[in-house]
Parts: C-alpha cells; sequence; structure tokens
C-alpha cells in the first residue's frame, strides 16, 4: 500500500538551539526528517534512549509521541523537510475517520 501524507514542513534550526525534552500529541503518526543542509557534526536527536544525527539525503522516521529532544551545536544552520505520515498499524478506517494533526 501506498503511504498516505498529511503534513509537511521545513525546519531550519540555527546553531546554539536546544529543544528541551517533549512529545507529540497523538501516536496516530510517524514523523520524517529529511536532511537537506546538515553541518559535519553537531546536530542530533534523542528519541527515548537513542541518539541520531542527521545525514544529507538521508530520512531519519520515529514515533514523536515519544519522548524527544534537539541539539543544534554546529557551526552553521540544519534544515530539514519534515513530513508526518499515518502510523502503519492504523486501518484504512481509522485514517479516514481521525483528524490530521
Amino acid at each position: 500500500s501506498a503511504i498516505s501524507t498529511y503534513g509537511e514542513a521545513f525546519s531550519v534550526m540555527q546553531p546554539g538551539t536546544h529543544v528541551w525534552p517533549h512529545t507529540g500529541p497523538t501516536n496516530c503518526r510517524l514523523r520524517m526528517h529529511l536532511g537537506l543542509v546538515i553541518p559535519a557534526s553537531g546536530c542530533r536527536i534523542r528519541c527515548t534512549d537513542q541518539t541520531r544525527e542527521w545525514e544529507e539525503g538521508k530520512v531519519l522516521i520515529f514515533d514523536d509521541s515519544f519522548e524527544h529532544e534537539v541539539w543544534q551545536e554546529a557551526d552553521s544552520y540544519r534544515l530539514i523537510f519534515i513530513v508526518d505520515v499515518w502510523h502503519p498499524e492504523l486501518s484504512q478506517y481509522q485514517r479516514q475517520t481521525l483528524s490530521p494533526i
């Protein structure tokens, strides 16, 4: 089956930014981050107990209903493209009856 998206946005993060631990509003979606402009080091995201760094041209996927946090300690900006997709365990009926977040 095709992946059904319902939300997308660009995210620019400047050096010195720290997004404190938080959770998303629902577990009905997965969040995909496509790295567009990623400094060589210093940009990372933690989701639960796993910490990852973005890579240009690669997609990072996580369930943002779990606690996550972001650090941008590089010396230049970070640019990603965010796409929200329905959680794959939702039925077609559930996708049709839930409101996009």
